[in-house]
C-alpha cells in the first residue's frame, strides 16, 4: 500500500470493516488514518479522537500498573498472592487438563504475583476449548469476549474463582486472559481503592490519557463508535454492542483483561511511555527495568509451542507478547504489544522506536490475527 489511509480505506470499501483508526510512528515522524464512519449506517465519520473498546489491550495497562505498585512496596513480584487474594490460598489443579472439575489434586505451591503477570497461575484458556474445567470460568466468571455489565463485582468473582481448579500446576503453563482480571483485583486490594482509581491517579492522569476509562466519558457517546461481529450466515456485520449499550456506564467489575475504552492518542501516549523507558512529561512513571522486565518474553520454548493458537510464534512478557524471531513479515524481533478480540492492537518496537496501533470495531473471528492487522504490521515494518 502507498499509504496507511489506502490500506484502510481497502478493507472499509469491501465493507468488512465500518470504520479505523490506525497510526505508525518511527521516533518524531506520525502518521495517521481515520477512515469510514462510527457504524454502518454512515452517521458520522471516524475521527482521530474516536473512541473504541479496546479488549485486551487492556491487558499491557493492568501489567504496567502491577509493576507501579511493586515499585512502591505495596507488593512483591515472587511473593504469593494469597494474603491479598485469600481465596487463592489453598488452590487445587485438576489431576490432568481433560479431568472433571472434582477429580483434583493440591496446587504444588502458592501463587505469585509473577504467575499472575505471565499469566502461568494455572487459569485461562488454553488452545482446547473443550476442557471440564473451562466451563465455570467461561459460564461463572464470563471469561471470553467482554461482556462488562454482566460480570458480578470483584470480591463475588474472587469467592467463585476460589472454587475453580487450576488446568495445570503454577509456572506450568501459559494460559490466556484470566490472569488479568485477577491482576485488577489484586491491584485494588494492595492500593486500597477501586481499580479504576488506581489506573486514572497513576496511569491515566500523568500521561494525559484523558478519554481511557471501563465506560465511555460521559458526554461523548457520539465519539464512541458502535461495534460488529461477523453475522453468522456470512452476510452482512451485525451489531454487537451500541454506543448506549455495555460500556456506556461504569461495571461492577472492571476487567483488567479486557474493559478499557480508549483512543489512538492516549494509547500512543503510553506506548511512548514504554519507549522512553517509562519516563512521560519528564516524570519517571516506571523504572527502565520495571518496562525491560515487561518487553521480554519469560515462557520456555515448550509454553510457546503449547500456545502457538495465541501467541502465533510470540513469547509472552508481561500483560502482552514478544517477539523472539520473525517467523512471519508482521512479526520483528523484540516486538511488545498485543491485540483485542475487538479489532484492536497495539505494539512498540524497542530497537527502532516504533509504535503501531490500529483500533477497528469489529470482533475478531478467532484468537489469529485478522488479514487487516497482518497488512498493518507488514506495511508499518516497511514505512521507510
Amino acid at each position: 500500500m502507498s499509504d496507511l489511509r489506502s490500506l484502510l480505506e481497502t478493507h472499509v470499501g469491501d465493507g468488512s470493516l465500518p470504520g479505523a483508526v490506525a497510526l505508525v510512528a518511527h521516533g518524531d515522524d506520525v502518521e495517521v488514518a481515520a477512515v469510514g464512519s462510527l457504524d454502518t449506517a454512515g452517521a458520522a465519520p471516524m475521527a482521530r479522537d474516536t473512541l473504541f473498546r479496546v479488549a485486551s489491550l487492556t491487558k499491557l495497562v493492568t501489567a504496567a500498573a502491577t509493576m507501579m505498585l511493586i515499585e512502591e512496596g505495596l507488593l512483591t513480584l515472587d511473593a504469593p498472592v494469597a494474603p491479598r487474594l485469600p481465596e487463592l490460598a489453598a488452590p487445587t489443579v485438576v489431576r490432568t487438563p481433560s479431568s472433571p472439575v472434582d477429580d483434583v489434586v493440591p496446587a504444588d505451591r502458592p501463587l505469585t504475583v509473577a504467575d499472575l503477570l505471565t499469566s502461568r497461575a494455572g487459569y485461562g484458556f488454553p488452545t482446547d476449548f473443550s476442557l471440564p474445567a473451562l466451563v465455570p470460568l467461561i459460564g461463572e466468571l464470563k471469561q471470553g469476549p467482554p461482556q462488562p455489565q454482566d460480570v458480578p463485582a470483584p470480591d463475588e468473582w474472587m469467592a467463585t474463582l476460589g472454587r475453580i481448579p487450576l488446568l495445570y500446576q503454577p509456572g506450568e503453563a501459559w494460559l490466556y486472559n484470566t490472569c488479568s482480571d485477577i491482576l485488577g483485583v489484586l491491584i485494588a486490594r494492595a492500593a486500597g481503592q477501586p481499580f479504576q482509581d488506581v489506573l486514572a491517579e497513576r496511569v491515566f492522569e500523568p500521561l494525559g490519557m484523558r478519554d481511557t476509562a471501563f465506560a465511555a466519558p460521559q458526554g461523548q457517546l457520539h465519539r464512541f463508535a458502535s461495534y460488529y461481529r461477523a453475522a453468522p450466515d456470512g452476510g452482512a456485520l451485525e451489531l454487537a454492542d451500541a454506543p448506549d449499550g455495555q460500556w456506556s456506564s461504569l461495571p461492577a467489575f472492571p476487567s483488567g483483561a479486557g474493559g478499557l475504552v480508549s483512543t489512538v492518542d492516549d494509547l500512543f501516549a503510553f506506548c511512548r511511555m514504554l519507549l522512553a523507558g517509562g519516563s512521560y512529561g519528564g516524570r519517571q512513571l516506571l523504572s527502565a527495568d520495571s518496562v525491560r522486565q515487561m518487553t521480554t518474553d519469560h515462557l520456555t520454548a515448550p509454553q510457546r509451542e503449547a500456545s502457538d493458537l495465541f501467541l502465533e510464534g510470540q513469547g509472552w512478557g508481561f500483560g502482552g507478547s514478544v517477539d523472539v524471531a520473525r517467523r512471519d513479515p508482521w512479526n520483528v524481533p523484540g516486538r511488545y504489544g498485543w491485540i483485542g478480540g475487538t479489532g484492536t492492537a497495539a505494539h512498540i518496537v524497542p530497537a527502532t522506536g516504533t509504535v503501531t496501533l490500529l483500533l477497528t470495531q469489529r470482533q475478531m473471528g478467532g484468537p489469529a490475527s485478522p488479514e487487516v492487522m497482518r497488512q498493518f504490521w507488514t506495511y508499518a515494518a516497511a514505512r521507510p
